[in-house]
């Protein structure tokens, strides 16, 4: 892996460290038995160092880990059997989660962070059918993710966390893109997107400081969430991270509501394709534009936090 990749590698660590302190507390949000050993010495590192440098509490990493285990629970009670985990990182979902007989979760990731994740739970037994897609994002990952039995006509739910911000617009356009194009009508798609108001904050520039010096800059943010795949006829629902936070007693920001502009904030989205799509459903083939383009690699002070799984 060239530095970038091991910079957005080293941030799946990170995160691992911010799940096991959750996992820690009297009554956490989070319970990850997997976290400490996800996370080792250099995760313990990269949390303390982050901390130092930025000021900013983790508690975004840990609002949304709830946030979307909530949601893929109310996925599979709607009946979906198929996951995908698109930069998967140290997630442990696949071993931590109660899953319904019969889930598949596909973890897609750079080959170098699937081993170190395999390396460290070794011994350990996944709750579901997991399967690993070892390729980059920036390559054909929706052809390797078919060749390992993925099921275009079945209903799919995705999960897009702690990414975008490390990818510019374009590939985040060719990401959705690719996402759309595999999507049967009822799959759903999560993912969390730091806002444009609070990506430019200046309360948020020693934190952008310190993941330039990482090596993992923060390239992208937008306050229209749902704009990034609405028009491809999904429905999307979008959530201020503050919301639940103040929800679950882990945030200490005033909450503004979300028509109010100009507010520096996160967003959680879930979005559900419909019956009808603005794009026709159809397995993409090898000459599709979503499979030639490359994804990359993406007032009060609330946390910042954009670590990956």
């Amino acid at each position: 892996m060239d530095s970038t990749r091991n910079a957005l590698a080293a941030t799946a660590f990170l995160a691992a460290a911010v799940r096991a302190d959750e996992s820690a507390r009297d009554e956490p949000l989070v319970t990850d038995p997997f976290a400490e050993r996800l996370a080792g010495d250099e995760g313990r590192r990269l949390l303390a160092d982050a901390s130092a440098a930025t000021g900013q509490p983790p508690a975004e990493i840990v609002i949304r880990t709830r946030f979307f285990d909530e949601a893929l629970r109310d996925a599979q009670a709607g009946g979906v059997s198929q996951v995908v985990i698109v930069a998967a990182g140290m997630d442990a979902r696949a071993y931590r989660l109660t899953w319904p007989a019969g889930t598949t979760v596909y973890e897609v990731d750079q080959p170098a962070v699937i081993a170190a994740k395999d390396q460290r739970l070794a011994g350990e037994r996944p709750r579901c059918r997991r399967v690993t897609v070892g390729v980059d994002l920036a390559d054909d990952w929706p052809k390797e993710l078919r060749r390992q039995g993925f099921i275009t006509s079945d209903r799919t739910a995705w999960l897009v966390e702690g990414l975008l911000q490390y990818i510019d617009e374009p590939a985040v356009e060719t990401l959705f893109a690719r996402i759309d194009a595999l999507s049967a009508p009822g799959s759903v798609l999560l993912y969390n997107v730091i806002g444009k108001t609070l990506l430019e904050a200046p309360f948020m520039q020693a934190t952008r400081r310190y993941m330039r010096q990482l090596g993992a800059p923060w390239t992208f943010g937008t306050d229209t969430p749902a704009a990034l795949i609405e028009g491809r006829g999904w429905n999307a629902e979008v959530t201020d991270v503050g919301e639940v936070g103040t929800r679950w007693h882990r945030w200490d920001h005033p909450v503004v509501p979300l028509d109010v502009p100009g507010v520096p904030r996160g967003y959680f989205v879930v979005a559900t394709k419909g019956l009808r799509s603005a794009h026709d459903h159809r397995p993409p083939q090898d000459d599709d534009p979503a499979n030639r383009a490359g994804d990359g690699r993406g007032g009060d002070r609330p946390s910042g936090d954009g670590a990956r799984g």
